[in-house]
């Protein structure tokens, strides 16, 4: 009886096995023998693929919006006044953060010591005693000590913050103080032009990118670090002084020789009288050279023109403060998508005796510094940089090169209490 069970088992088994291997079959067999318009409709077939929102970007023709071109990128390089007087109303800075903290309740503080630690602990003891509650968006932060600090609850706050390069922001509704490592500033400056083209182009120096100007109020706000507004700080004081500006007008142009051959430079010498040429430099790429305005922006492409096809790339201003940094990047004043888009000329500029300008002058991309120039040149002369291969940048065409024109003014400011109107 067993065997017959078990016979009757495998039987029904195999039977079993037998239904799913020809169903497999049949299944597979339905697949080979799809009719050919159903064939040729699955391989004309479009799939949606999910987007990755993260490979989304904003148009370039959006970005290239900058509403800075119309002062920055016009550049008259027929009636170039080489010295400006320029008034100022110094009442109308102001920096502060946009938003500002509430007063800390008055409360003396007696005899805070503390050992080292983070800036945080540290606020976290002092602040238990006034029932405030502390969040740190950043932490930790830089570890310090303190001994016997003594004065209002607010003095003593600040020093702690000071020395840990940190910001503070009071909510007296909530009890409730917020610690972060940067913070939303905003800085009002007179209304006029070159003083606010000068610190957005001494922020840009300092290595800021994302900040918005108000061309209504005269204002710029960034985001700052406790260094940067410090920074800011100093430029706003400097101008107490009647300072001495530095505007620089630059034009970016390539060159391709028409024979495939590199421009012979030095034909240059034999173009302009001797002396036009006053100094040559060599750099780690390229050269620089000052120049008499004997050779100006239309006497050297005239030169060239002969020898090379001249693209211009991009034209604009710039303005440095006396002993400050500045950036004038020219992707800003050139054709959308142009491969020296990415280039930015730093520049740190010192007015001298007898109106001679020292210039430190910076290449660079995002990828890093290309070149550096020390220049000395008098009012009234200007200088190039010359030998800038287009591999730099990109470029195929043979023997193509990037020539950078740039032409130092000055800038001579005066302090009034008057409004200026006329927004120069």
């Amino acid at each position: 009886m067993e065997n017959k069970t078990f016979i009757l088992s495998t039987l029904i088994g195999l039977t079993f096995l037998s239904a799913c291997h020809v169903s497999y079959t049949s299944t597979e067999e339905k697949i080979l023998s799809m009719p050919e318009q159903q064939q040729t409709a699955a391989k004309n077939a479009e799939f949606d693929m999910p987007l990755n929102k993260s490979a989304i970007r904003t148009p370039d023709g959006a970005n290239a919006l900058d509403l800075e071109t119309p002062l920055r990128c016009n550049v008259n390089w027929q009636t170039q006044q080489l010295i400006l007087t320029l008034p100022f109303n110094n009442t109308a800075f102001k920096l502060q953060p946009i938003d500002p903290s509430d007063d800390l309740p008055r409360l003396e503080v007696t005899g805070f010591t503390f050992e080292t630690m983070p800036a945080e602990n540290a606020l976290a003891k002092l602040l238990k005693e006034a029932d405030i509650t502390l969040t740190a968006k950043d932490a930790p932060y830089a570890p310090i000590s303190g001994e016997d600090l003594k004065g209002e609850l607010t003095d003593v706050v600040n020093m702690i913050t000071n020395a840990a390069g940190i910001f503070y922001h009071y909510d007296a509704d909530k009890k409730l103080m917020t610690l972060s490592r940067r913070a939303e500033q905003v800085v009002y400056v007179p209304k006029t032009r070159p003083i606010m083209l000068a610190l957005l182009d001494v922020l840009r120096g300092a290595g800021l990118t994302d900040m918005t100007p108000n061309w209504a109020e005269y204002s710029i706000t960034f985001n700052a670090d406790t260094q940067l507004k410090g920074n800011m700080k100093q430029l706003i004081n400097y101008f107490e002084s009647n300072p001495t500006l530095i505007a620089y007008d630059v034009h970016v142009f390539k060159i391709t020789p028409y024979d495939g051959c590199d421009v012979e430079w030095k034909a240059l010498l034999d173009e302009f009288n001797f002396g036009t040429i006053t100094t040559a430099q060599t750099g780690v790429i390229g050269r620089v050279l000052t120049t008499t305005n004997e050779i100006n922006i239309n006497t050297l492409q005239r030169f060239l023109g002969s020898k090379a096809s001249i693209e211009s790339v991009s034209e604009g201003k710039f303005v440095v403060p006396n002993l400050w940094l500045s950036r004038f990047d020219v992707g800003k004043c050139g054709q959308m998508g142009c491969p020296q888009s990415d280039l930015s000329v730093l520049a740190k500029a010192n007015v001298e005796k007898n109106n001679y300008i020292t210039s430190d002058v910076t290449l660079e991309t995002t990828n890093g510094q290309i070149t550096q120039f020390k220049v000395k040149n008098k009012l009234g002369e200007n200088f190039m940089i010359i030998g800038l291969p287009g591999e730099l940048f990109g470029q195929k065409e043979p023997k193509s090169e990037t020539v950078v024109f740039m032409v130092p003014r000055l800038i001579k400011t005066m302090k009034t209490t008057e409004d200026i109107k006329n927004n120069i």
